[in-house]
């Protein structure tokens, strides 16, 4: 499939080994992105997120809407590593944690159907940080898909119809990825690993803020100015990715 079919991109940034530091790291990457998406002008839309106590993320899934985002987003799946003294840690030491980054393309075909007798859907009360509810109402959805087993949720929008799309634009990506890489299994005869995908058997990216330094190590690569990049100033990243990275 081309990537001149994608419409958009669903990803998807989740606290990993950390805790509430790996959380905050999440919400790190989260920023990052949100910004990078700002300075090109892309559109940009909170799909789902559960937010920790002190402001970080144990997950946060957004849509970035532009015809170029997967082309230039699609190198960042992966397990994306930081190395830093955390607000949390008294002692001065420094931490290793992890999130991870699934990039999923969203098509401008509909090429995924659907059906309702497909999913089960589920509607309950949003919670915020703490286990308190944002509201008292059942508003937050979740839909299992029951051919694939897949489940997928959304909270973000104060109405059940809002958080029930999506939810579907979310499962609808999900399934589009699955269909993705069983193409490329058919195509090969055997699974091939894929940057982009949202595999995440291992580190990818590792930002070091005790050396000002952002390392890649697929194509061993480093950048300084880690503040910089993670206020989204990402396009010399990117650009480097791009021309160094051939899919397989």
């Amino acid at each position: 499939m081309s990537d001149k079919n994608f419409e958009s991109v669903i990803i998807e940034v989740r606290a990993g080994i950390g805790g509430e530091e790996a959380a905050l790291f999440a919400g790190d990457l989260f920023r990052m992105y949100s910004n990078y998406a700002q300075s090109k002008e892309w559109k940009l839309r909170t799909l789902d997120s559960h937010q920790t106590s002190i402001g970080g993320f144990k997950q946060i899934i957004f849509e970035i809407r532009n015809s170029e985002a997967w082309e230039k987003l699609k190198y960042e799946a992966g397990v994306h590593r930081v190395q830093r003294i955390p607000k949390t840690e008294k002692g001065g030491r420094i931490h290793t944690s992890t999130a991870t980054v699934a990039v999923l393309p969203k098509s401008k075909k509909q090429e995924i159907k659907i059906r309702p007798d497909e999913t089960k859907i589920d509607f309950y009360r949003a919670s915020g940080p703490g286990g308190q509810y944002v509201n008292r109402r059942e508003t937050a959805v979740r839909i299992t898909h029951l051919p694939t087993g897949l489940v997928v949720t959304s909270q973000t929008e104060r109405n059940q119809l809002e958080n029930k799309e999506n939810a579907l634009s979310i499962l609808s990506a999900r399934l589009l990825e699955r269909q993705r890489k069983k193409q490329l299994e058919n195509l090969s005869g055997k699974r091939k690993d894929q940057i982009g995908t949202g595999e995440r058997s291992e580190k990818i990216r590792t930002y070091n803020f005790p050396q000002d330094r952002i390392t890649d190590h697929r194509i061993k690569k480093s950048w300084h100015n880690i503040e910089k990049i993670l206020d989204g100033k990402l396009e010399k990243v990117i650009k480097k990715l791009s021309k160094n990275i051939k899919e397989k």
